[in-house]
């Protein structure tokens, strides 16, 4: 899988949780929805649920895990664009999911991915 140089570290990211999500059989029904000043990195259906994803990524880990920015702050901001998706889409209410994909990208051909289910 070519990721591109140009793109951003978090673009690369988000464009390896995309791969990495089809590959699972998600179906990707938005990228970067933005809702008032926030923004969802990708909204996908898994079978009957609907999921909310945040990736992180990062190129080390001296800072920390990518997945522990996710902050109860990001969380509650997170759930607040998801109520305006939910809303602006008019979609009837079913199952939902928040999930958080922690990329660790230390060069374009090396990298791992944690998918973190339910992760809030």
């Amino acid at each position: 899988m070519k990721v591109f140089n140009n793109l951003s570290t978090g673009k690369q990211g988000e464009h390896l949780a995309v791969e990495y999500l089809k590959k699972e059989k998600y179906q990707i029904i938005e990228r970067n929805y933005k809702f008032g000043r926030g923004e969802i990195d990708i909204i996908a259906q898994d079978k009957d649920t609907l999921v909310f994803i945040e990736v992180k990524t990062r190129k080390t880990t001296a800072f920390g895990f990518p997945e522990e920015s996710v902050t109860p702050r990001k969380q509650s901001q997170i759930r607040k664009i998801a109520q305006g998706f939910l809303s602006q889409k008019k979609l009837p209410l079913k199952s939902i999911r928040f999930d958080v994909i922690a990329v660790e990208l230390r060069s374009l051909e090396d990298y791992a991915l944690h998918h973190i289910k339910n992760a809030f």
